[in-house]
């Protein structure tokens, strides 16, 4: 179960960081939001990919933490989300900057699961196709993505971009998106999807609440990538570029 980018808390870049709690994976009756988070997992019994929550970070500012937890409540791994948005664009709120309240995070995150090696990214980091590469190249089978696309780029990228980091790392791509006018005057693209490795939309939500569901198949995974080894064929890093006279 994956959830949307900023699933519990979803208000001013100010609030968010406000809202931040301490990292507590061995006790998270320590953190409201880790703890309820641990207890639908376990209440439910599912692997559960919490969107992002906001983590305290040494400068005042809070990680945007995408949290894994398993079917027994256990934290199971954190990805903090890299990329941060500092974008002006044409729609009500126009400038966007994440990396006032937002710390970057640093490294990769990979957990495994019955479903096979889960990788995690965060919405922008979904135009930095040398993430998804890394985490390929690190053995992961589908890559979990919370977003928050706003309405216009996400109309003209989303689906191109989601398919696109499918395509060229032939994982699964579970990219659950927020939606919908939010109280702080926000549109969001929504349009939850899981991608296949070929390609082929295996489940979308074009509007609204809801949820998206699909069968991964893991043979299909191992025949695409047997047929088109594209992984193996790679001759990168390149040498130094000859520029002539």
């Amino acid at each position: 179960m994956v959830l949307p980018e900023c699933a519990l808390c979803f208000g001013t870049e100010g609030g968010w960081a406000a809202l931040a709690e301490p990292w507590q994976p061995d006790e998270p009756e320590r953190a409201p939001m880790q703890q309820a988070l641990s207890q639908l997992a376990r209440e439910h019994g599912v692997h559960l990919v919490a969107g992002t929550v906001p983590i305290t970070a040494e400068d005042g500012r809070a990680y945007a933490a995408s949290l894994v937890f398993g079917p027994d409540g256990a934290c199971l791994g954190r990805y903090d989300k890299i990329h941060l948005f500092d974008v002006d664009v044409e729609d009500d709120t126009g400038r966007y900057r994440e990396s006032t309240h937002t710390h970057p995070g640093q490294g990769l995150t990979l957990v495994d699961t019955p479903l096979g090696r889960l990788g995690l990214a965060v919405c922008y980091d979904v135009r930095f196709p040398e993430l998804f590469r890394a985490l390929a190249e690190r053995g992961a089978e589908m890559i979990a993505l919370p977003a928050a696309f706003t309405e216009p780029t996400g109309q003209a990228h989303w689906d191109t971009l989601v398919r696109a980091r499918a395509i060229e790392n032939q994982c699964f791509l579970l990219a659950a998106g927020q939606q919908g006018q939010h109280a702080n005057g926000r549109r969001t693209w929504g349009h939850s999807m899981i991608v296949d490795p070929w390609g082929r939309v295996l489940a979308q939500l074009p509007h609204g609440e809801g949820l998206v569901s699909a069968e991964l198949d893991r043979a299909e995974l191992a025949r695409i990538r047997a047929k088109l080894p594209a992984l193996s064929h790679r001759r990168l890093p390149l040498g130094s570029a000859n520029l002539g006279e």
